[in-house]
């Protein structure tokens, strides 16, 4: 089991000090990777549902970094820590910016990314982006990948899609790692474990709603399907890589049949847990560590590594 850790990109903790402290932390510490969301704006009222909160409204007051910026800052910082996306809404950029800014990356951090991508839910910033339209989402997602591919292994180049389109151009330098920096596709719906299945080098979703967590018995039945699109597509589901992002929650609050809700409570039974969840298939378990203060968010990193992962057993 690899582990990863969230960085914040927006309140009182997304400052150049916070950051660069939580992220040498975790490499200290020993995690893998460093997990950075994506936003660029909110609009001041929305009627789009946030898919991962009960009440379907997304917890920021408008403010966020953005996300190549945190990842130029972090990759200086560091040396070993993976630096991935999670997840990049890959209709807000334009695919051939997009394809150069990561390469750019990955050459100047030694080969250290992965791009967790998405196809988005916030409806109004895709208008005040002008984005393709928020209805096509899904399918801008999958020729964007296409084309991030095509440009990060082929040079010279031409491209003729139903949303873009481009003729003998060269975009480089390619990217260190090869064939391409791994792409991880977020979310759980039916599209997105389709999307997986056919383009992804790994599924990465949300362990749950912030009070709904996702299961074991459930995320077993996804990659049950999973294994069978990714089979359908002619594709090795076991080169796959599982990557899980779990909160730390609140020992207090109960879910709603009022059992402990996992990944929270003693050291022991999130340890527990993760053998529960490494045991169905995930390869790396990536803890939400994020407090109202980079002090409190260091403690809990700090707790999660030494108190928790020598118990896991893994």
């Amino acid at each position: 089991m690899r582990y990863g850790f969230y960085l914040p990109t927006r309140g009182p903790t997304a400052t150049r000090e916070g950051i660069l402290t939580l992220a040498r932390e975790g490499e200290r510490a020993g995690f893998s990777s460093a997990m950075i969301a994506d936003h660029i704006v909110f609009p001041v009222e929305s009627r789009s549902i946030y898919p991962y909160t009960v009440d379907g409204k997304h917890p920021s007051a408008g403010d966020a970094l953005e996300t190549f910026s945190i990842l130029g800052v972090v990759a200086g910082a560091t040396e070993r820590l993976r630096l991935v996306t999670s997840v990049l809404v890959l209709p807000y950029r334009n695919p051939v910016l997009t394809a150069k800014m990561a390469a750019s990356l990955d050459v100047l951090s030694g080969g250290r990314l992965t791009l967790g991508v998405g196809a988005g839910w916030l409806k109004e910033e895709f208008e005040a982006l002008q984005s393709p339209a928020f209805e096509a989402r899904g399918a801008v997602t999958d020729e964007w990948i296409a084309i991030l591919k095509q440009l990060w292994s082929k040079s010279p180049a031409s491209f003729n899609g139903r949303f873009y389109r481009y003729s003998d151009i060269r975009c480089e330098p390619l990217p260190l790692q090869k064939p391409h920096p791994p792409i991880w596709v977020g979310g759980h719906s039916r599209a997105a474990l389709r999307r997986a299945a056919r383009h992804g080098d790994g599924w990465h979703p949300v362990g749950g709603i912030a009070a709904v967590p996702l299961p074991a018995q459930e995320m077993r039945v996804h990659l049950d399907t999973l294994k069978e699109l990714t089979q359908a597509e002619g594709r090795d589901f076991s080169a796959l890589s599982i990557s899980y992002k779990a909160p730390l929650y609140d020992a207090g609050v109960p879910s709603p049949d009022g059992s402990r809700r996992p990944f929270s409570g003693r050291a022991e039974e999130i340890a527990g847990d993760i053998r529960s969840f490494g045991a169905i298939g995930v390869d790396e378990l990536i803890v939400d560590c994020r407090g109202q203060s980079i002090r409190e968010s260091v403690e809990r990193l700090q707790w999660f590594a030494a108190k928790v992962i020598p118990l896991s057993g893994r």
